[in-house]
């Protein structure tokens, strides 16, 4: 029989729309989706009222090339050139140090945070607390521990705190405090509950200090509030800020932009504004290094030159008195004059003999030329010279950049350590030539100056003395003008100097809104998931599922007709047509019974035979709602307990099962001693009786031909409650007897594979009038009024909405009271 003879129009057309039929899937499960949508709503507006938000501020900088300018205005061949490119790379090296951090930290002044806390929400006050904690930076304090501060009134206020195994900080010294006991680290305790007055020092063995209120503090907004703060270790503070970002705006540009994190946009803008502060005041410093380090060395030597001028001078003036000569001769004067230009030759040697002496020391003993004072600075134009401290300069930079991105141990390194080693020992060679040559430079002025003592040792000796009085002076006057000079050219180089960067944009908190967390992100996604994680599981389900849930399920392993469908009970009492009539799965059955009678094909007694695949399936459900549909249709009808193994239709009538069909094939009872009426008009009962241990002898016996023959004789319908032929074979050998036979397919039980090996069988067999009946369908009121959400049509009175069919249902109203969320649960 074709499979969709006896089924309406509107089942059929179920073909043409099966894409519609994934929508109704998602859409039955409404509900679910809704919520879901909620509850990931909940928890994205929890998650954005109680997450610390988080800032980005940033700030721009440009680094100048210092390739192409001097370093010094007096040091042009001084210092050495880099490319931009490593330029950049170290200066971006010096920004994100932990030492320029750590000064920028300092300067910020955030050794004590302050807190307030509001319905478990902890807010920083940064620069708005009421109050204001001193402490003692010489007495070791507690950080990381929450002081809780009640302010009771504008003169007291509680303070209380409790913890152990407190880390001591020594803000003096910058570093924590360890104390031993007994050779262990001794463990510090700190408990506090008392009222204290505003200004009291607070002292303790670990803790000193004392509270203020600060302009902050408005009574009506602060009195009765309890607020926290606590002290902050440096390590800690340069840890928290150390988490900036630094990069090029672009690859051709040379200025870059700082960005930091924080959860206070002010405290975040004013560490970035410090920071690059001290970054330029460095670069000024590094800058001022050479000019200073030339005052330095001036200033040393101007020291003994100032004594032995100022000796000199008196000595001058007491001769002149004491010989009463105030001017040399005419021939004095010649020999003076000759005598004080190599006098200022020696000088001139003098003073740069211990220029080179320095430079010496310096290069050999150092490992850097940061603040090195070059030749120029000394009035010392020696290209060769100042060629080779380039070259060491160079190298020293080259080391320094590649340090930023590796170890010593690196081949790179290495090698550049061999050039340095080779640069240095070139230059104090240098230095050594230098010195010798300076030296024969030296005997030649003082041979010179030999041959003029001669000379003079011939004058008067009042012009002599006069003359060695005025050469010593000239000589520390000529020493003394050349430093003042070079000291002065190193202030005013000083006082000119301008650092190489310059800060392009500062950072800024006007117009900041939180990075994190992103509100309207968050509910978006939240949106998201709220569609894709159930939308996903109505998918998974689908998909992995090996239960028979839609009518196509059935269509693609069999051909036998589907005969009917029936809703499921949500009543506890399995005799839904008998207790209410009028509820949906009572019109359910009478569809059923019109279909079966539609296929008896007009034979008026019929002998119908209801199995399964499997126990659960509702076999007896369904062939005890038969019966009383056709029962109530004033056809006499007889319901046989034919499963004599698990016998339950008793139980379900209130019967004793003492006899039955067993009793009677053994021929313990008549025929009409098994015959049971029920309460029921039109309806009688025969149990299964007492179980055989041979079930499937019995049903094979002639006795139960003779059984059979008496019943089609006096019975109009004969429903047989079987076996599930998926487990015994007593089904089959009752099939002789009936007309038609119904295959119950429970949704969401029935496994597709048991099935299919069962129907196959079946239809190798080749019974006729076989036909499936599908149970407990769960209707999805929300699509389709009572419809089948799951494809199976709709049945008779089920399609046609809820207003359409909703006052010829009436026992169905207490169950649509059910609770919503009951029925979320049961469905899912």
């Amino acid at each position: 029989m074709d499979n969709n003879v006896n089924m309406p129009d509107y089942q059929q057309q179920e073909e043409n729309i099966d894409f519609k039929q994934i929508f109704f899937k998602f859409l039955r499960y409404w509900y679910l989706f809704a919520l879901a949508i909620f509850v990931a709503l909940v928890i994205a507006f929890l998650f954005n009222k109680y997450t610390t938000p988080t800032y980005e501020v940033s700030t721009t900088v440009l680094i100048q090339d210092k390739g192409n300018k001097e370093i010094n205005a007096q040091a042009l061949m001084g210092l050495g050139f880099m490319n931009s490119q490593q330029n950049i790379q170290n200066e971006l090296g010096i920004l994100s140090s932990y030492t320029l951090t750590s000064e920028a930290v300092k300067v910020l002044n955030v050794d004590v945070t302050y807190y307030s806390e509001n319905n478990f929400i902890v807010r920083e006050l940064y620069r708005k607390s009421p109050f204001t904690v001193f402490y003692d930076s010489i007495h070791p304090q507690p950080v990381h521990l929450r002081f809780y501060v009640t302010i009771l009134n504008n003169r007291q206020f509680k303070l209380e705190t409790q913890g152990e195994n407190i880390k001591l900080f020594d803000f003096e010294n910058n570093k924590f405090i360890e104390e031993q006991q007994d050779g262990e680290t001794k463990i510090k305790t700190i408990k506090l509950n008392q009222i204290y007055d505003f200004g009291t020092t607070i002292s303790g063995p670990y803790y000193k200090f004392r509270v203020l209120l600060n302009y902050n503090f408005n009574s009506k907004e602060h009195v009765n509030k309890t607020f926290f703060f606590t002290f902050n270790d440096l390590p800690s503070l340069v840890k928290e800020f150390h988490n900036i970002k630094i990069e090029p705006i672009n690859r051709e540009a040379s200025i870059l932009e700082i960005k930091a994190k924080g959860s206070q946009v002010e405290k975040t803008v004013d560490f970035l504004n410090t920071l690059t502060s001290k970054y330029l005041e460095r670069d000024l410093d590094q800058k001022n290094i050479i000019a200073t380090k030339t005052i330095e060395f001036i200033d040393r030597e101007l020291i003994g030159i100032r004594d032995s001028l100022s000796i000199a001078e008196s000595q001058l003036e007491g001769f002149k008195k004491e010989a009463k000569i105030m001017e040399l001769d005419f021939e004095s004067q010649q020999v003076f004059q000759y005598m004080k230009e190599l006098d200022k030759q020696k000088a001139d040697l003098l003073v740069k003999n211990k220029y080179y002496n320095y430079l010496k020391d310096y290069v050999q003993s150092k490992n850097e030329m940061n603040d090195i004072i070059v030749p120029s600075a000394m009035g010392i134009d020696d290209p060769v010279l100042a060629e080779l401290i380039k070259n060491l300069t160079s190298l020293y930079e080259e080391r320094s950049g590649l340090l930023l991105s590796s170890t010593p141990r690196n081949p790179a390194i290495i090698q550049i350590e061999s050039k340095i080693a080779n640069a240095k020992a070139n230059l104090v060679e240098n230095i050594n030539n230098i010195v010798n040559t300076s030296n024969i430079a030296l005997a030649d002025i003082e041979k010179r100056i030999q041959d003029l003592n001669q000379q003079i040792s011939q004058l008067p000796t009042s012009q002599r003395r006069l003359l060695n009085f005025e050469r010593e002076f000239n000589l520390q006057n000529t020493l003394f003008t050349f430093l003042l000079q070079k000291r002065a050219e190193a202030q005013i180089t000083k006082a000119s100097n301008l650092p190489d960067n310059q800060v392009i944009d500062v950072a800024r908190a006007e117009g900041k809104s939180p990075i994190f967390p992103k509100k309207s992100l968050n509910y978006l996604i939240a949106i998201t998931l709220g569609l894709v994680i159930p939308g996903g599981y109505v998918f998974i389900k689908d998909y992995f599922n090996d239960k028979i849930i839609e009518k196509k399920d059935i269509e693609k392993i069999t051909s036998l007709p589907i005969i009917g469908y029936i809703s499921h009970n949500t009543r506890e009492a399995k005799m839904v047509v008998a207790e209410w009539p009028k509820s949906s799965i009572a019109e359910a059955f009478r569809a059923l019974r019109t279909n079966i009678i539609f296929r008896a094909q007009g034979k008026e007694k019929q002998t119908i035979l209801i199995t399964s695949d499997i126990v659960g399936a509702g076999k007896t459900f369904i062939a005890i709602n038969l019966a009383t549909v056709f029962a109530i249709n004033d056809k006499k009808t007889l319901l046989m307990g034919a499963d004599l193994r698990k016998p339950k239709l008793h139980q379900d009538f209130g019967l004793a099962n003492t006899d039955g069909i067993t009793s009677f094939i053994i021929g313990k009872h008549k025929i009409e001693e098994i015959i049971h009426p029920t309460k029921i008009e039109n309806l009688d009962v025969i149990l299964g009786g007492p179980v055989p241990p041979n079930p499937a002898e019995l049903l094979a016996s002639p006795k139960t031909d003779d059984l059979f023959d008496y019943l089609k004789k006096h019975y109009d319908y004969i429903i047989l409650d079987t076996p599930p032929v998926g487990v015994v074979t007593d089904a089959f050998l009752l099939m002789k007897h009936s007309d038609q036979n119904i295959f119950i397919i429970r949704q969401g039980v029935t496994n597709k594979k048991i099935f299919g090996a069962i129907i196959k069988d079946i239809e190798n067999r080749k019974l006729p009038n076989f036909s499936v009946l599908v149970n407990d369908i769960k209707m999805a009121k929300n699509i389709y009024g009572y419809g089948y959400g799951y494809g199976y049509g709709y049945g008779y009175g089920y399609g046609y909405g809820h207003g359409y069919g909703y006052g010829y249902y009436s026992d169905d109203r207490e169950v649509e009271k059910e609770s919503a969320w009951k029925r979320i649960f049961k469905r899912s």
